[in-house]
């Protein structure tokens, strides 16, 4: 059976969230990227995303809701420091953990008592989680590990066959997952760069402490998803070079014409002005962007990754990017994509 393409007619809208309701799969844009959405309380369903991707039952899922109004179907308590995130970044790229509601499936949770939250911004995941009337977990909508999808194509691309439907509603605007804080803790614990910066947050809430890494109690199940050191990735092997931009990108060059004397097929990932210094090289090729423009950055990270890949290069090369703002988030991906970061 072939994956439904399904457009946003209200027809369309309505079969989607018939299907949720019914216990099947559907992938959603979001304003971050494709979500394969499953009814988040019916415990079938949950079990079905994580066949679909292939997804360890250790990494736990994030519950979309349609407004902050309906926290309390899922969250057992909801801290006044949540309710304050809330009202500053819902519906938006945020996704908070909370103490988990009874109600909630163990497996949405990866066996924790807590529960990854939030309220998405796209229109589109709007309608269909009001009109769905449940609470929908989604992962992204990609094989377990691999290259998150920012189209339907890409949904299609890892899932077609394995899912009942895919709503296609174009390109996702942000193109990189949402930011993960975990509200348990005190001061917050940032768990997953994303779409909203360390910045931003503590502009609302004040100190907040980062932890990007599985703890050792984190063995048999993770408290958010994103921790994992793999994950992102391309399936053909990425090195990354970090250090100072220009010594970074000497190194990176002096390694593509390595490959290239050996016979190899070369990828490269970088900034615009970065690959004006590459074009003599019989490189593949793929921008991201200006460098002074991290959003239009993270907007192409994983295209630009999956349009390299489908080429197949024997190796990808890309450069790590600033760690500030979006720019925190765009290198936790690149490191979590690449098979090896060289240091230079």
């Amino acid at each position: 059976m072939r994956t439904q393409r399904l457009d946003t007619s209200p027809a369309a809208m309505a079969h989607a969230a018939e299907l949720l309701r019914r216990g099947e799969l559907v992938a959603f844009p979001t304003e971050t990227v494709y979500g394969l959405g499953g009814h988040a309380l019916d415990e079938a369903a949950v079990a079905a995303i994580f066949a679909a991707k292939g997804r360890p039952a250790s990494d736990p899922l994030i519950v979309h809701l349609a407004a902050t109004g309906d926290l309390p179907l899922v969250a057992a308590t909801i801290p006044a420091l949540a309710a304050q995130l809330a009202t500053a970044f819902w519906p938006g790229p945020l996704t908070l953990i909370l103490p988990r509601h009874p109600r909630v499936p163990l497996a949405v949770t990866a066996g924790r008592e807590t529960v990854a939250v939030r309220v998405p911004a796209h229109p589109v995941a709007h309608a269909l989680l009001v009109a769905a009337g449940v609470p929908v977990a989604a992962p992204s909508a990609n094989r377990f590990g691999h290259t998150s999808p920012t189209t339907a194509d890409h949904v299609l691309a890892d899932l077609d066959g394995r899912i009942a439907a895919v709503i296609d509603d174009g390109a996702t605007p942000i193109g990189i997952e949402s930011t993960v804080l975990d509200c348990t803790t005190t001061p917050p614990t940032l768990l997953r760069p994303g779409g909203i910066s360390l910045e931003a947050l503590e502009a609302v809430v004040g100190p907040v402490q980062v932890r990007t890494r599985p703890t050792d109690a984190e063995q048999h199940g993770l408290t958010s998803p994103g921790l994992l050191d793999r994950h992102y990735a391309p399936d053909h092997e990425l090195w990354l070079f970090s250090g100072p931009p220009a010594t970074a990108l000497a190194r990176l060059r002096a390694e593509a014409e390595t490959l290239l004397k050996a016979g190899l097929r070369v990828g490269v990932l970088l900034p615009a002005e970065d690959l004006a210094l590459l074009r003599d090289l019989p490189v593949e090729t793929e921008s991201l962007g200006p460098a002074s423009d991290p959003a239009a950055m993270a907007h192409r990270l994983y295209a630009a990754l999956r349009a390299l890949d489908a080429r197949h290069p024997d190796r990808i090369l890309a450069r790590d990017l600033d760690d500030a703002g979006l720019g925190r988030a765009l290198r936790d991906r690149l490191r979590r994509a690449a098979a090896l970061v060289v240091e230079v």
